[in-house]
């Protein structure tokens, strides 16, 4: 039975990251303005349509996604220093890093945020290839490495080689587990980034995404990953407070990238891989579209949409973004929504903690 105490550690660090990532925004925002780290928007002769519609928005500060894993990161190593400072006090139980659950979450949530970081430094200072930071190429070789280091923990020391099919049980995929893991891992983040384009719509789409897989760790009993994910939400929903039209600054690549890779190793350790899609229904619409606006103009020699991805083909027939970003918002909610009740169908059909 789940004890009070594991959903008041939900609570308290849902709202302490929230309060804490508040508090610490007007510093960051000086400091990107300060230093003029603003957004490089594309040239009207490389996007027409998308500079026209968002020639207003050059210059405003990116890297706002440090405000969202430099939080998470405070609090989960300050908690563990309370935990070695007061040993089995009270404050000790809410510290949620743990080997079996966080360390990979939290390492892949860094690690990717660092990567976008320099990508993001690199876009501000025109530096790389046409001045826009870091080849998509080698941003994906960088991804993966750190997706690789997650499946050898996965499949080498968790011993994890089963995939959980909704509605019908496990299947163990042996060794295949790894490119699996690689190709969620690798695609959520590719996703996410294609995702985050108008103000509010990246950060408002994830709020919902680990707000559906805090529900499913907590089925699953996974108690810290649910903390880990309250802990998300309440960053992001700071974020979200200076990110909602019209933007304080952007998440950058330091944001969309390192919580794209980290909602992918999450939906991984609670074997929602499967889900996933349904979950992120948003991120996948907006990274098909991506896809098929480029097979198109490679092999017909026209577009399908207006721009992509879809976002902004919604911006150039007309529609105010604020009505494109909740609509999208919308939409995740339900996939969000649907998600959860397939694993709770799952958690009536079998025994989910048996992973």
């Amino acid at each position: 039975m789940l004890e009070p105490f594991v959903l008041l550690k939900i609570l308290v660090l849902t709202t302490l990251t929230f309060v804490l990532a508040i508090v610490w925004t007007p510093v960051l925002t000086h400091f990107l303005y300060k230093y003029r780290l603003g957004k490089s928007l594309r040239t009207s002769k490389q996007a027409p349509i998308f500079t026209k519609m968002h020639k207003e928005k050059a210059g405003t500060p990116t890297m706002g996604g440090v405000l969202i894993w430099g939080t998470v990161l405070i609090v989960a190593l300050t908690l563990v220093l309370l935990k070695e400072l007061f040993p089995g006090s009270r404050i000790a139980e809410f510290s949620f890093l743990t080997r079996e659950e966080t360390w990979l979450p939290l390492f892949t949530l860094v690690a990717a945020g660092v990567i976008g970081l320099l990508d993001d430094f690199f876009n501000v200072r025109k530096i790389g290839p046409n001045g826009g930071g870091i080849d998509i190429r080698h941003r994906l070789v960088l991804y993966t490495i750190v997706a690789l280091i997650g499946a050898w923990w996965f499949y080498d020391k968790l011993d994890w080689h089963v995939l959980l099919v909704p509605l019908y049980g496990f299947i163990d995929i042996g060794i295949w587990f790894v490119p699996l893991f690689v190709l969620v891992i690798v695609g959520t983040a590719f996703s996410v980034n294609q995702t985050d384009g108008l103000d509010g719509l990246a950060g408002g789409t994830l709020v919902s995404a680990f707000g559906a897989f805090a529900g499913i760790a907590l089925l699953q009993g996974r108690y810290d990953l649910a903390a880990f994910c309250g802990a998300m939400m309440g960053a992001l929903l700071a974020f979200l407070w200076f990110n909602i039209y019209p933007a304080r600054f952007f998440m950058g690549d330091t944001g969309a990238m390192s919580l794209g890779v980290t909602l992918g190793v999450v939906a991984m350790f609670t074997n929602s891989a499967l889900l996933l899609p349904i979950i992120g229904f948003v991120f996948v619409l907006e990274a098909v579209s991506t896809i098929i606006q480029l097979l198109s103009k490679k092999f017909r020699g026209k577009k399908v949409f207006k721009v992509a991805p879809i976002h902004h083909h919604y911006e150039a027939l007309g529609w105010p973004e604020p009505k494109v970003v909740m609509r999208f918002w919308v939409i995740s909610w339900i996939a969000a929504s649907l998600g959860l009740i397939l694993a709770f169908l799952d958690a009536a059909m079998i025994d989910i903690t048996q992973l």
